[in-house]
């Protein structure tokens, strides 16, 4: 197995109470190199607690969405390795060992983490169908974890994606799509990580939309 260099990329928008966990579960991970928060316009102590945690904390002007938080931090990346992680895993964000360790073998280009199933769902499930569907239809990929955000990358797929993601919440399925359209390989594997749900209230129906709205903007992209 190639020597772990990696680091770990963290968007971060208002999680303060789980962002110092996060942080220092992802620092204790073998190979890594530099945790980097982007800190999305919080308006809270995302960015001092990251920091105080350990991490080199990069802070947005404004919210640019997930995506380009991700090309916010980008530039500070260093490493032969990439590991995106959600600032909401806490202590579970240790769980990214094992997709670096599918990366670091050569097993795959692109590694996503499969959290839990049998777990109570938040949504409806349509987001995910489709987003399934879409992936399908465009890849030939069957994929049962489209939209995690717990991701491994090599070099061979940050190039794919022409060294930056998606703008927005498609940036998951895009990165699917624009890697397995490069021929590369993309496995999905078991994880124990958990995370905060969305809430099916008005704050998590807006969320939803929102994701809707910049997968099909990710549909439409591609077909044109």
């Amino acid at each position: 197995m190639a020597e772990l260099n990696a680091t770990v990329l963290i968007p971060a928008f208002n999680e303060e109470r789980s962002i110092a966990a996060t942080v220092r579960a992802a620092r204790r991970i073998p190979g890594v190199t530099q945790v980097i928060v982007v800190d999305d316009g919080s308006t809270d102590q995302t960015g001092d607690l990251a920091r105080e945690a350990g991490a080199l904390v990069l802070k947005a002007g404004k919210n640019l969405g997930k995506g380009g938080a991700l090309n916010y931090g980008l530039p500070q990346v260093r490493g032969d390795y990439l590991l995106l992680l959600d600032a909401d895993v806490g202590t579970t964000a240790y769980e990214g060992k094992k997709l670096l360790t599918v990366v670091a073998k050569g097993q795959a280009d692109l590694v996503i983490g499969r959290l839990p199933s049998g777990e109570k769902k938040s949504g409806f499930g349509f987001l995910l169908f489709f987003a399934r569907r879409i992936i399908r239809q465009f890849t030939g990929l069957t994929l049962s974890a489209p939209l995690s955000g717990q991701r491994a990358l090599n070099q061979k797929a940050l190039q794919a994606l022409g060294g930056k993601f998606d703008e927005g919440f498609g940036v998951e399925v895009a990165m699917i799509i624009d890697v397995a359209r490069k021929g590369l390989m993309i496995k999905e594997i078991p994880v124990a990580m958990a995370h905060r749900k969305t809430r099916r209230d008005l704050s998590g129906f807006l969320h939803r939309g929102r994701q809707f709205r910049d997968v099909c903007a990710v549909l439409l992209k591609r077909l044109l």
